[in-house]
């Protein structure tokens, strides 16, 4: 018998997902779980919101919310949409919990002790009307390779570059304000 894990991409709290998040990434790790147990094997089939990041920021700003509020209702209402259509989880988490904070520390320190981890500068793209450095979403200005001037700092949908903020000709703030994270 042998011991599987399987996960799949975490979906975020940013609204209820549609039926493409779960043919998309849900449904292919699922199934696979239940052929592994059906052939005998032992499996761990994990999932979870993923409660940070500007996704969750932006999606509770669009509700009105707090963030920790927003993730909370999101988380819920997600857990009960992958009940319903029966996913086999084993566990469905929160990106947010305890116990992924000290997962994860745990194994950002068995990395950085291993030599694995690089330290290195980033340019960011600065608000002072926000007081904080913006993440990409929040930052818009002219595609450096297109012209177009609503790209956002990600990408551009005038000719789908991908972009990073800093690169933005005339970047500004993007209209939403930001949210304090909770």
């Amino acid at each position: 018998m042998t011991k599987i894990l399987i996960t799949s991409a975490l979906p975020y709290v940013n609204g209820v997902k549609h039926l493409g998040n779960l043919a998309g990434s849900l449904l292919p790790a699922d199934v696979h779980a239940r052929f592994r147990r059906q052939t005998g094997d032992e499996v761990l089939f994990i999932c979870g919101t993923d409660e940070h990041g500007t996704p969750a920021e932006l999606g509770a700003i669009q509700a009105g919310q707090d963030v920790r509020d927003f993730r909370d209702q999101q988380h819920a209402v997600q857990a009960d949409i992958y009940r319903r259509f029966g996913l086999s989880f084993d566990h469905f988490g929160r990106s947010s919990s305890p116990q992924n904070h000290a997962l994860t520390q745990h194994f950002y320190h068995r990395l950085l002790a291993a030599g694995l981890i690089d330290e290195r500068e980033i340019r960011q793209v600065w608000s002072p009307a926000d007081r904080r450095f913006l993440a990409d979403r929040y930052v818009l200005g002219t595609c450096p390779h297109c012209g177009f001037e609503q790209a956002r700092g990600d990408q551009c949908d005038g000719c789908d570059a991908l972009l990073d903020a800093p690169d933005l000709i005339h970047p500004r703030s993007a209209p939403i304000r930001c949210a304090r994270a909770s």
